[in-house]
């Protein structure tokens, strides 16, 4: 794990295709709605779900952050470090298919510093908006 200057842990991960050198892992944002059977299920017999769905997240290469218990539109969220999109995408796909959740919902994150950078390349793009008041 590596410190980056604003103290916040970067997960570094070597890819056997690159071995000279280490790739700091993206992270998802994972939000789950669960269907009415599975709450019903989980309340007859509840359980740690985050223990059960980290074996196919290690799987895929990735690693758990943390989840959390959530109550409003979501039952579940988690933050994921995932290889790439494509490894993110196949465990929502997963979840999805399994008919446990009725809405999976991932969302790439950024840091900070990557969204400042973001802003000053939006700044500097040329995009002109069809109309300005």
């Amino acid at each position: 794990m590596h410190r980056n200057p604003h103290g916040s842990a970067t997960i570094l991960a070597t890819f056997p295709d690159e071995p000279e050198r280490g790739h700091i892992m993206p992270s998802y944002l994972l939000q789950i709605a669960y269907t009415s059977e599975s709450l019903a299920a989980l309340i007859k017999r509840p359980q740690n779900r985050a223990e059960i769905v980290s074996k196919p997240i290690e799987k895929l290469g990735g690693s758990v952050k943390g989840f959390w218990m959530a109550f409003g539109e979501y039952d579940v969220v988690g933050v994921l470090d995932m290889p790439d999109n494509e490894s993110a995408a196949a465990f929502a796909l997963a979840l999805g298919a399994g008919g446990g959740c009725k809405s999976v919902k991932t969302t790439p994150l950024i840091s900070i510093e990557e969204g400042i950078g973001a802003m000053k390349k939006a700044g500097s793009s040329g995009y002109k908006p069809a109309a300005r008041k």
